[in-house]
């Protein structure tokens, strides 16, 4: 018989992208609340995590040997908008869930971002300290404290930018740009902000391998540190897309609610060491193109 899972986010891109990949081998259980969704072979339940009562009574009715808390208010926009809501999501559930996994004494992963860095001195490494400059960076960066405290023995694995195939509900950053882009719109994208971008089917497979063997902090980016134009441009030749329509650009050339880091590149040998093996760039844009 195997394992019972349980994700939480389970509408989410990331979300979505793991109950693809632990149905093999885990017995999937999943939560979503603001968008319900059907996935084949997972259980899914709608529960606010927001109420304890309810959280709680889900974990004894499903009696989880592990999770992967995956479910978050991710918009920096909307964090830095609605900064209580977005804390009782971002700080509060995680710690919870980390009590929860403790009493158990079942593993337990946690999603975070590279966004708690300042983007000043990349690349980080996982020793690299904190310094968000948005709240919804300040707010990973209490979790992962706090839910650490609570239970010493999880994982907290920083998350980089993702792209890939769109689940049921939630898609990824370049869905809306192969959409404009298809409709001859032109996009701005900024050379200044850097990033370690993996797919979303490596990074559920790196999840899943730290749940078996890792605990502690570790980050789980890709190889390659890229600007959103450069990766823009290999969007473009991977899905034979107008590169003439991309307008490079810098951060400070557009207003936003939230402040962004200018490189948040993460270092991820750690996780190699351990088999964690994200292709390249190219090469996973180029499969999303010959899948879809």
């Amino acid at each position: 018989m195997k394992k019972k899972l349980l994700i939480t986010g389970v509408s989410g891109f990331l979300g979505w992208n793991l109950t693809q990949q632990a149905c093999e081998n885990w017995d999937v259980f999943g939560i979503a609340y603001s968008h319900p969704v059907d996935i084949s072979n997972v259980n899914v339940n709608r529960i606010n995590l927001t109420e304890y009562g309810a959280l709680k009574d889900s974990f004894s009715q499903i009696k989880p040997d592990a999770v992967i808390h995956a479910a978050a208010m991710t918009d920096p926009n909307e964090c830095q908008n609605y900064p209580s809501l977005s804390r009782k999501i971002n700080v509060d559930v995680s710690v919870n869930i980390a009590g929860l996994c403790s009493d158990l004494g079942i593993p337990c992963v946690f999603t975070s971002t590279d966004l708690v860095f300042n983007g000043l001195h990349a690349p980080y490494h996982e020793d690299s300290e904190v310094s968000p400059v948005s709240l919804y960076g300040e707010q990973k960066a209490i979790a992962e404290e706090e839910m650490i405290n609570r239970y010493p023995n999880m994982t907290v694995c920083r998350m980089p930018l993702m792209f890939g195939d769109p689940g049921p509900v939630a898609t990824s950053f370049i869905q809306p740009m192969i959409n404009d882009l298809s409709k001859g719109k032109s996009l701005n994208l900024f050379v200044d902000e850097i990033r370690t971008p993996v797919s979303g089917h490596a990074a559920a497979k790196g999840l899943l391998l730290m749940l078996d063997c890792f605990t502690g902090l570790i980050h789980l980016g890709g190889n390659e540190r890229i600007s959103r134009y450069d990766f823009g441009m290999l969007l473009c030749s991977a899905f034979d897309l107008d590169k003439a329509r991309l307008n490079p650009c810098k951060q400070s050339d557009m207003q936003m609610v939230a402040p962004r880091p200018p490189d948040v590149s993460l270092t991820s040998d750690k996780a190699f060491a351990l088999g964690y093996q994200p292709l390249a760039l190219a090469e996973e844009l180029e499969k999303l193109f010959l899948n879809g």
